[in-house]
């Protein structure tokens, strides 16, 4: 796996890097602004759709902040990632990723994009998603849990019909006892996979085969 930094200051790494497709993986955020962090769900998907998929390239991306007060700073680290793929790619954006994947699928390399219990804020400007495949993946215990932030399923369900309604395509899967992604990140830096985690393999997997087919 190979990283480097984009255009702006962010970060990405990569793996496939000579796959002629990409998946370019945006994360979550926070009210505060804080310093971008590698996403534990992305990692965790990242590496097992590598495997199943070595036509595509998996970029994950590290945004220079990670906050939804600073959208579209990460807005543009999408971007730059999409630039630095170069290649025809499927946005995959989770939580608040969801509404950077949205605001950059107008870049000139996005065929799909696809949400993991999406943040999609009723402000957010669905055009970029017209003509485009849009499917979303959540887990149905999303904001079930005390303590434990997340998206409701609900929300990301509003959204979605939402964004059919601007001219989007797609289908939306749920996760059945799924929580908010599929892992967390100790201290430490090593991953806790999340119950039900594997569930989302087969729903994300169908998605990046569709996304093949029609490139």
């Amino acid at each position: 796996m190979r990283s480097f930094q984009l255009a702006h200051g962010a970060e990405a790494r990569v793996r496939n890097p000579d796959a002629p497709l990409a998946a370019v993986l945006v994360n979550g955020g926070t009210a505060r602004r804080l310093a971008g962090t590698w996403s534990a769900t992305s990692e965790w998907l990242a590496e097992r759709l590598a495997e199943r998929f070595p036509a595509v390239a998996f970029f994950e991306v590290r945004y220079r902040t990670k906050s939804w007060n600073e959208l579209p700073s990460c807005v543009m680290d999408a971007g730059d990632a999409l630039d630095a793929a170069g290649r025809p790619s499927i946005l995959v954006g989770f939580s608040m990723g969801g509404a950077v994947a949205i605001g950059a699928a107008g870049h000139e390399r996005v065929a799909a994009v696809l949400g993991l219990a999406p943040w999609i804020p009723l402000q957010l400007d669905l055009d970029h998603l017209r003509g485009k495949r849009f499917d979303v993946v959540h887990g149905a215990w999303d904001r079930w849990l005390p303590l434990v932030p997340g998206v409701s399923a609900k929300h990301s369900r509003s959204g979605f019909e939402r964004a059919l309604a601007a001219g989007a395509q797609g289908a939306y899967t749920l996760i059945p006892r799924g929580l908010h992604g599929v892992a967390l990140r100790t201290g430490g830096g090593s991953l806790i996979t999340l119950p039900r985690a594997r569930a989302w393999l087969d729903p994300v997997s169908d998605v990046i085969e569709r996304f093949q087919a029609i490139r």
